[in-house]
Formats: C-alpha cells, structure tokens, sequence
C-alpha cells in the first residue's frame, strides 16, 4: 500500500467511528443491483462511461451493423444483392438516426461527421 491509501483508509475509519456515515441515503440497506455484473470486470468502466454519457449497447450494435453493411455493399459484385443491402443500410440508418434524434444529438454538423470519423478510424 502506499502513503495515500494509508491515509485514506485511516480517515475513512475515522470517519466511521464518528458516525460520520449513519445519516447517508440508503444507510443499511442492500446496495442496488449493477446492470453491468455480467460484464467483464477490465471493460466494466469503460461501458460504465458510456451509460453515464448517455450511449446504449442497441446503439453501438446498429453502428457496428451499419459499418458491416456498408463494407459488405463496397465488395458485393451482384446486383440484386446489392440493392438488397442497399435498402438494409437504409433501414438501420433509420432506426440508427432516430435513436440519436431522440438524444437530441446534431448529428449532421461537419464537426460532429469529422470527430465520428476519426473515432471509427481508431476502433475500426
């Protein structure tokens, strides 16, 4: 352990001899369940962020989606497949938009395009 941690649990032992906690919301009662126990405790965090920062798993699986479909439309030679893609992308594009114009998101700025795409270009 190192001195910080030293000192803190000293204060926070401290703090619970003098009652200090007695009077906090929730005092002996069971902590709320973590929607996020089924998630890898070294990803936890991060999907942690995201909730807080108002993102949703649907939200990330349809962009993932998106990027799938729109790679599987540049290497398909067919057609009719290709419409068929087409008329899928356009579906979860707006599925996609919807859910971000209910976040009340500017999704259409060039600022916010060009941060998109940077982003997408580190994690893809």
């Amino acid at each position: 352990m190192d001195f910080f941690s030293i000192i803190s649990e000293d204060r926070i032992k401290k703090a619970f001899k003098d009652g200090e906690f007695d009077n906090l919301p929730g005092y002996g009662k069971p902590l709320p369940f973590d929607d996020l126990a089924s998630v890898p405790e070294n990803l936890r965090m991060a999907y942690r962020i995201l909730k807080n920062a108002g993102y949703t798993e649907e939200e990330s699986q349809i962009k993932q989606e998106l990027l799938t479909i729109e790679d599987l439309i540049k290497k398909c030679e067919n057609s009719e497949e290709k419409k068929e893609l087409q008329q899928k992308l356009n579906e979860k594009m707006l599925r996609f938009n919807s859910m971000m114009s209910k976040r009340r998101l500017n999704t259409n700025s060039s600022i916010f395009k060009n941060y998109e795409e940077k982003i997408n270009n580190k994690l893809f």
